[in-house]
């Protein structure tokens, strides 16, 4: 079952894609839009924000090419990212997306800048702003809490090491994103976006809708340009479902691609960080650099992933790219959703009028058999990663358990838990070692079964290049009295299995956007990332937000 689903069971969340601008005409009766085609490589079709932000809908290149030129400054770039956080952020729509800004961030640009004078350019991340989730290590002035008061103390004694990466590639780190408090990992009612220190984190299309999560923050900032990229983490569905939810391109890599050192855990048998970003060629600028830099020693999963890194994965990026390809399309991902079906039937349209050769209706023949496992799994690498990340933090962390965190919780229940408990925090509690037999198991029999049963087979039955789906709903009301609201869609297979997902804008419902998802084997994020800008440049469904306060605002206006 997706993650929304065994935690709409036994407790987590996932969700749906969103995205707003201009589109034709809605298909009857279902709400649905899609966009119209246009050009080049920057989503050409799509029109900037709403507002007069110079910035706004950027590309990596795009801010680039005006640093080259000199019409702008890697300085003038966080200046200008830094008063939008304060003038939507945390004023107007009051987005609650961004945790903490970076005391340092001026500081890092203006040596960027320098560095650009004396001829040193380091990549395509040079001088560019970057946002990264609250569960990754800074070993800075800002904190790393997962969003949870417990760990609002003292910050992280060092880098996670794919902060590492990106300080080395020039990016410069503008904050933190909110999230859902511990990755989504804490009640059967949680509500995504929401956390302990920063609060609700609200949808910038339609402002009373959930961001999906638990990347919320992520997902929110890009799709409202408050920075030109972020990282998210998924353990299953958080980078897809709040990329979707948010109008964005979502990664999320092959287990072992990018480290997970330093970054506050759920479970190292699914964990990974990846890009969140606006279009397919920037998710694929910053895969580069977050692969990047050889196998981690503190992650041992980075040694196997070495032989199958690819430098530079926007080198082959082609909007030619599906001419031939053979997708599979997995429509039993659907059904949940009129206005999800139609955008996905406009969508394998277009896949094929891109030339791609379609095997309608596949299935997953494993489809729902490791459901139950992979909650199981959850909880029992969940008490076992999080005391070993807590006793790694050692004095820069009030807590140092498990133990200790719902110990805190309970002390301080009427700021960490005014709306929601913390269930799936003591059921983890109570689980055996990683030592226990069962727990070896399950872990073989799932991996078994989402990957080589289930994926791969799949694959190999009809000779498919790759899957396309539904990646999620519309965005569902916030709820903090009920918890969040899934309807359907796709990621567990492949976070189960550890293999790559993307996701990218493919229309509109109800003025909220919805996404398609590309998945494959293992290592194929470079095949799945040129079918995915192949698709892009051939439907340009991406749109600004408008912050509109309900559903039916535009129209009512």
């Amino acid at each position: 079952m997706d993650r929304r689903h065994f935690l709409g069971a036994a407790g987590a969340t996932v969700a749906g894609l969103a995205a707003y601008g201009p589109a034709p005409a809605a298909a009857a009766g279902t709400g649905a839009t899609t966009a119209p085609a246009a050009g080049p490589d920057r989503v050409p079709g799509a029109p900037r924000s709403a507002d007069d932000f110079p910035f706004a809908e950027a590309t990596i290149a795009e801010l680039q090419d005006a640093m080259a030129a000199g019409r702008t400054s890697a300085r003038g770039l966080a200046e200008a990212y830094l008063g939008r956080i304060a003038a939507i952020d945390r004023a107007g729509p009051t987005l609650r997306s961004v945790i903490e800004e970076n005391p340092d961030a001026l500081a890092i640009a203006a040596e960027r800048d320098a560095e650009r004078r004396a001829g040193r350019v380091r990549g395509p991340l040079h001088g560019i702003p970057v946002l990264l989730k609250d569960n990754v290590d800074t070993g800075d002035r800002m904190l790393t809490t997962a969003g949870s008061l417990a760990l609002a103390g003292r910050p992280a004694p060092r880098d996670a090491f794919l902060v590492e990466r990106l300080r080395e590639a020039g990016a410069v780190l503008l904050g933190k994103t909110n999230l859902s408090e511990w990755a989504n990992f804490r009640s059967t009612r949680s509500s995504s976006g929401w956390s302990g220190r920063g609060g609700q984190t609200r949808n910038p299309y339609v402002l009373d809708r959930s961001p999906c999560g638990s990347s919320s923050g992520s997902g929110v900032a890009i799709a409202a340009n408050l920075a030109a990229v972020a990282v998210g983490t998924e353990t299953d569905g958080s980078i897809v479902c709040p990329s979707s939810a948010n109008g964005l391109v979502g990664v999320k890599p092959t287990l072992g691609l990018v480290s997970r050192s330093g970054i506050v855990p759920i479970a190292h048998s699914q964990d990974t960080a990846g890009p969140m970003t606006r279009t397919v060629r920037d998710a694929a600028v910053l895969l580069s650099v977050l692969a990047s830099g050889g196998a981690d020693p503190r992650d041992g999963a980075t040694r196997a992933a070495q032989r199958h890194v690819v430098a530079d994965y926007a080198a082959g990026l082609d909007a030619g790219a599906l001419r031939g390809a053979r997708i599979g399309v997995a429509r039993e991902f659907g059904g949940f959703h009129p206005g999800v079906d139609a955008v996905f039937d406009a969508a394998v349209r277009a896949l094929r009028d891109a030339g791609a050769v379609l095997v309608d209706d596949v299935k997953l023949p494993t489809r729902g058999k490791f459901d139950a496992g992979e909650f199981e799994l959850l909880l029992w690498e969940f008490k076992a990663d999080l005391n070993a990340y807590l006793a790694a933090r050692g004095e820069t962390a009030a807590v140092r358990s498990l133990a200790a965190v719902i110990a805190f919780n309970e002390r301080e229940r009427a700021r960490e838990m005014p709306y929601f408990g913390q269930e799936l925090l003591e059921r983890a509690q109570k689980k055996t070692s990683l030592a226990d037999p069962a727990y070896r198991r399950t872990l073989a029999r799932n991996r078994r079964q989402a990957g080589a049963e289930g994926i791969d087979a799949m694959l190999a039955r009809h000779r498919l290049d790759a899957v396309v789906a539904p990646t999620g709903g519309p965005a569902w009301t916030i709820d903090l009295v009920n918890g969040d609201h899934f309807g359907g869609g796709f990621s567990s297979a492949s976070a189960v299995a550890g293999y790559p997902h993307v996701t990218v804008p493919a229309g509109l419902v109800h003025e909220l956007p919805v996404g398609v998802s590309f998945f494959a084997g293992a290592w194929t994020e470079r095949r799945l990332l040129r079918y995915a800008y192949a698709f892009e440049q051939a439907t340009t469904a991406r749109r600004a937000p408008r912050f509109l306060p309900t559903v039916g605002a535009a129209a009512d206006a």
